[in-house]
């Protein structure tokens, strides 16, 4: 069992040091999508901050009153949402075209999460930070790692297509590197499942008690 786990860190800590350049790259990207995304909420005009705002507090009466979806089916819906992106990451990373737009969904995403928590922080102080702490970080503290290894597993698997296609030095036949890339997009898809679970069974109930508070 030592050796079995021995053997599972070994070849972590080889893919972390082969890809570590673009991890690094990933991750910077993922941050400034991020700050950005912060920017953006202070670039707003006045009319569509308080639009945003009234949507949220109708959306904060919805959640006080208990009125949201069935746990079930919001799991199943974020769930396919999430297989659906990593699905068209792992499409993406099969082909050299695709590798900008790897880039700019992982840029996106950081822009999402900066906005939301930007919002929230802006328009409600402490209170907008616990919402978002309650309602957007517990699934994120999962989804963010695992858009960054999905990312980086795309963008390595596209840049080792480009050497095979037009420099012909690779040392390991592609197809190999292909199961290896497709079996890990399963394992991160699986990981995705208990992000849908924290988003769909305890996030809903940690926004109830802040929204109470509030």
């Amino acid at each position: 069992m030592r050796r079995k786990a021995s053997g599972i860190g070994q070849v972590v800590a080889y893919h972390i040091e082969e890809n570590r350049s673009i991890y690094i790259f990933t991750i910077v990207l993922f941050l400034m999508g991020i700050i950005f995304g912060a920017i953006i909420v202070n670039s707003l005009s006045l009319s569509q901050r308080n639009d945003l705002h009234i949507y949220l507090n109708q959306f904060f009466g919805q959640v006080a009153e208990g009125q949201l979806a069935d746990s079930a089916a919001m799991f199943s819906q974020s769930f396919a949402h999430y297989v659906k992106y990593i699905g068209l990451m792992w499409v993406l990373g099969l082909t050299i075209i695709g590798l900008p737009i790897i880039l700019i969904l992982l840029f996106i995403k950081g822009i999402v999460v900066g906005f939301t928590v930007g919002f929230l922080v802006n328009q409600l102080g402490m209170s907008g930070f616990l919402l978002s702490f309650a309602s957007v970080m517990p699934q994120n503290f999962i989804l963010v790692p695992a858009y960054i290894i999905i990312t980086t597993c795309a963008v390595s698997f596209s840049l080792k297509m480009v050497r095979h296609q037009f420099i012909k030095r690779s040392h390991e036949p592609i197809f190999q590197q292909f199961l290896r890339y497709s079996a890990l997009v399963v394992c991160i898809g699986a990981v995705l499942a208990i992000a849908s679970a924290f988003e769909a069974y305890i996030s809903p109930n940690l926004m109830r008690m802040v929204v109470n508070w509030m």
